[in-house]
């Protein structure tokens, strides 16, 4: 038996899977499966799997008994990323799902092979996504992912898709309270603030255009929406830029692709950086710092530092950085600069168009990278091989999975809610998994 704790994950064979959920029962806590498509949402509203609506539409998912969910993996339609095992407090029932006793999923298959998730974490949530089911490279994995809303069903189902009719009627009472403003402390200026929806405002935004402002609040929103949906709201740390800067990107230079993905990762920056801002690299066969990126001066940073050939900056980009491919060198610089005792985590953007062909060093460094605070997610562009990239996920001998990868041809091609997405998706499981292993302390 495979016990995963909050953020771990596992295998599971392509076969029929019996899910079983604890602590449930009808009117006081109900059981609800959603399949979820690449952007984490249902299809329609028949994608919802619960007590008056027992079989999803191609009858992958069947409700088989309370608590009890039987999923046919190899029957799953193409277009579903995902299954979200989730539970929800009955309107007519007081009190948050941690006051539930032994909330928690078990995973049973063919030949008695059981996978258990205890609900880890929650505190004054009245819904959670307690478990999901997910492809990752032809296969399927499971994870613990223990994240909810404090405002019950309404919230999860929205989250995920879902229409909902009508707003449930305010309870009323028989004694006329009269309502309490509390004014709200304006926070000290240099003091990034948060908004009800979880978005984070950094200093610097209040020197923008109105213009400029209206485009970044709304990818600021994207990025809030996918950490919020992945559990990972409240975690402010450093984001570190690394982008390739050789001869074969000279065409995503020239025609603009890397000056906007620059741009892009500026709200990553506003959400979850201390600072709002990116430390950035460009990297060949040797790497040069640069100056942070702030989101005031994005364009005029851009401007000067985002070329292949010349001098930019006091630094020679043919000499000091050079043209060709050696991983090695910028990868060790990042790790270095990684203090295994901090409280911060680290985000690593790191941008390439292939090569990754030194595996045994790749790996030997990422092993070791494993027990540092920071999670490196690998964005490939084009259609060149990514070599150890691709093979990170079956990569042993890590304290914690922490890396990501994904290949894309074009990031132009992407929408804002995708590209974050990808980003982002992994970022939240390494958190939980880090703190775990007290990695994060």
């Amino acid at each position: 038996m495979t016990a995963l704790t909050r953020g771990a994950n596992t295998s599971v064979a392509t076969t029929a899977t019996t899910i079983g959920v604890t602590g449930t029962s009808p009117g006081s806590v109900d059981l609800f499966v959603f399949q979820l498509d690449e952007r984490r949402k249902v299809r329609s509203d028949e994608d919802l799997v619960f007590f008056n609506n027992p079989t999803s539409p191609e009858g992958a998912v069947t409700l088989v008994a309370q608590g009890q969910v039987r999923l046919d993996l190899a029957a799953i339609p193409a277009g579903i990323e995902r299954i979200a095992i989730a539970v929800s407090v009955d309107e007519t029932v007081t009190g948050p799902l941690s006051a539930v006793p032994a909330l928690a999923v078990a995973v049973t298959q063919p030949g008695g092979t059981t996978v258990t998730a205890a609900a880890e974490g929650l505190t004054t949530e009245r819904s959670a996504v307690l478990l999901e089911v997910y492809r990752r490279n032809g296969a399927w994995k499971v994870r613990n992912v223990s994240a909810g809303w404090n405002d019950g069903l309404v919230a999860l189902v929205t989250e995920h898709g879902v229409a909902v009719d009508d707003t449930p009627a305010q309870p009323t009472t028989s004694t006329s309270v009269p309502a309490v403003t509390a004014t709200a402390p304006t926070p000290p200026a240099g003091v990034a603030t948060v908004d009800a929806d979880g978005v984070r405002t950094v200093p610097a935004e209040a020197k923008l255009s109105l213009e400029k402002r209206q485009k970044l609040d709304l990818r600021k929103k994207e990025v809030a929406k996918v950490l919020l949906a992945n559990g990972a709201r409240d975690y402010v740390g450093r984001v570190i830029l690394v982008i390739d800067k050789t001869g074969s990107m000279s065409r995503r230079y020239s025609d603009g692709e890397v000056q906007e993905t620059v741009r892009r990762m500026v709200p990553v920056a506003t959400q979850l950086d201390a600072d709002g801002q990116l430390e950035a690299y460009l990297y060949g066969v040797n790497f040069a710092k640069l100056p942070d990126v702030t989101v005031d001066r994005a364009d005029q940073w851009i401007d000067e530092y985002i070329h292949l050939q010349g001098v930019h900056g006091g630094i020679d980009y043919d000499n000091e950085i050079g043209g060709f491919n050696d991983e090695i060198p910028i990868m060790t610089e990042v790790l270095a600069g990684l203090d295994e005792n901090t409280t911060v985590p680290t985000l690593i953007l790191f941008f390439t168009d292939g090569g990754f062909s030194k595996r045994s060093a790749i790996e030997k460094l990422m092993r070791r990278a494993s027990s540092r605070p920071a999670f490196w997610q690998f964005i490939g562009i084009g259609r060149s091989s990514f070599g150890v990239l691709e093979k990170l996920d079956t990569m042993s001998g890590r304290k914690v999975d922490n890396a990501g990868f994904f290949s894309v041809n074009k990031v132009d091609a992407l929408s804002d809610a995708e590209l974050y997405r990808l980003l982002l998706s992994e970022y939240p499981d390494w958190l939980r998994a880090a703190r775990a292993a007290h990695i994060l302390r």
